[in-house]
Order: structure tokens, then C-alpha cells, then sequence
């Protein structure tokens, strides 16, 4: 018998997602990032937005505690990637959140309702794949100006649309089992069969799922701003930082380099944390 079987699921998925040193490895420096992105910028005397002029492009120095050096209008480069690893942060989680409530909601009443309804909503997904995303986003910028708000809207747009085939799949699987069946023997009202017995039966695969998605997020948010259609300045994401950093790489290397190593460590830390929650998760492990 496993060592786990005691335990519920959740606990017993917390403790082999702990039990690799990888694993904790990486969660460990996930959570220094985090505290290091909320404290830096409030600890620190320069400010993320305000040039200084006397300081532009100054190269990493202990002696004037700029351990990243400065950008192209003077301000401290590690204050700058702290901010952009806040707003990275912020849109992978706020984005890949409202992807995976409205997948769960979409693929749960349609792989529950079934039938035409089930064929409708997904051929609506269908029609969504086909919509290139870059022209969307570009489209709604044209539409809507270059707002903040814009890029959880267009990266809203797209994400949503896996989980919600994946959930779909599971929610067919889960209305033939015996439990639906007694539910609805004893008379109870879909939504709430629905809200009771079909999603949290999908808990385990949507924690996963949106483990994953967060880092994919991230990295559509860096494409956006390193094409100039994302975060718009003074703001700084990691990928608009990379994109400025790229004007200035053959003479200013650090410039790029900073940003570019924090992003790739941070995508790293979240995609190998959602591998380990994945195989935590997995019921032959149990």
C-alpha cells in the first residue's frame, strides 16, 4: 500500500510534488522571484518610470548599487525587471484564471448537455482556432487603442479554447457514470448536478492544466510586448523589456541579458512545477 493512501487527494498530491529535490528547487525559486518582485521596486530608492539622464546605460555596478545597470533613459535596470516580473506575473495569472473559468464552464455543458447543443459550442471553438491571433490582436488595438486591459482580453480570447475541448472530453466520460445516473433518478436539477458531481470530478485535471497554462500565457504576453502590442511604457513587462534590451544588445548586452535570463528562469520554474503537478496528480501514482 502506498504511503499516501491515508491522506486525501490534494495533501497526498502536495507531498510527491515535494518529495523531488527538482521540485523543490524550483518552487523555491518561484517563490524568491515573487518576493523578490514585490519588495525590490519598494525597498529600492530609483523609481521604475522616472529618467535620470546623468545614468543612461551605465553597465552593472556593486559601487552605485546598480546590480543590473541602467536602461536607455538612466532608470535601474533591476527595479525596471522587478516591475516586469509584477506585471508578467500578473497577466499570466489573472489570464490563465479567466481561461480556465471559462473552459470549465464551456466543456462541462457541453460535453453534459451533448447532442446539439454539444455540436454548436464546439464548432464555435472550431471557428475561434481558425482566427490567427496576432491580426486579432492587432485588430482590437486598431479598435480599442493600446490599453493594459487589451492583453488579458486578447490573450483571453485564445486560451480557453484547449481546456475547454479537454474538459469537454472528461465531462462525456463522467455523465455515464452510475453516481450521474442516481442523481438524476432522485431529481436533481442539472445545474446543480452539474456544480455537485461533473466539475469536481474535473478538479484534478483542470489544477493541472491550468499549472501549464500559466507559463504559455506568460510567453504570449512577451511576444505581444516584443512586438510593441502589449504592455505600453512607462509599464514594463519581461517582454517589452527583452524588445528594448534587443536594440541595445551588441553595445549593452546587460541590458538584454537580465531580462531575458529572469523570463527564461521564471517560464522554467512554472512549466517544471507543472510537470511535477501533473505526475502528482496521476492516479496510477496513488
Amino acid at each position: 500500500m502506498s504511503r499516501h493512501a491515508g491522506m486525501g487527494l490534494w495533501r497526498a498530491a502536495w507531498h510527491r510534488l515535494l518529495a523531488h529535490r527538482s521540485q523543490r528547487l524550483a518552487l523555491g525559486t518561484l517563490a524568491l522571484l515573487v518576493l523578490a518582485a514585490i519588495l525590490v521596486p519598494l525597498l529600492s530608492p530609483h523609481r521604475y518610470d522616472l529618467p535620470v539622464w546623468q545614468h543612461i546605460l551605465e553597465p552593472p555596478s556593486l559601487a552605485r548599487g546598480s546590480l543590473f545597470g541602467t536602461d536607455g533613459l538612466g532608470r535601474d535596470l533591476l527595479v525596471r525587471v522587478m516591475w516586469g516580473c509584477r506585471i508578467s506575473l500578473l497577466v499570466g495569472l489573472a489570464a490563465s484564471l479567466v481561461s480556465v473559468l471559462i473552459g470549465v464552464a464551456w466543456g462541462t455543458t457541453a460535453g453534459y448537455v451533448g447532442g446539439r447543443t454539444d455540436a454548436l459550442m464546439m464548432r464555435f471553438v472550431d471557428v475561434l482556432y481558425s482566427v490567427p491571433f496576432i491580426p486579432l490582436v492587432i485588430v482590437l488595438s486598431v479598435l480599442f487603442g493600446r490599453n493594459f486591459l487589451l492583453v488579458f482580453a486578447a490573450i483571453g480570447a485564445v486560451s480557453w479554447l484547449d481546456i475547454a475541448r479537454i474538459v469537454r472530453g472528461q465531462a462525456l466520460a463522467i455523465r455515464q457514470r452510475e453516481y450521474i445516473d442516481a442523481a438524476r433518478a432522485l431529481g436533481m436539477p442539472g445545474p446543480t448536478l452539474l456544480w455537485r458531481h461533473v466539475v469536481p470530478n474535473l478538479a484534478g485535471i483542470v489544477v493541472v492544466y491550468a499549472t501549464l497554462t500559466v507559463p504559455s500565457v506568460i510567453l504570449f504576453e512577451a511576444l505581444l510586448s516584443f512586438l510593441g502590442l502589449g504592455v505600453q511604457a512607462p509599464l514594463a513587462s519581461l517582454g517589452s523589456l527583452v524588445a528594448d534590451g534587443a536594440v541595445e544588445m551588441q553595445a549593452h548586452p546587460y541590458v538584454l541579458v537580465c531580462p531575458a535570463v529572469l523570463l527564461a528562469v521564471l517560464i522554467l520554474c512554472l512549466n517544471h512545477l507543472g510537470d511535477g503537478m501533473r505526475d502528482a496528480l496521476d492516479p496510477r501514482q496513488r
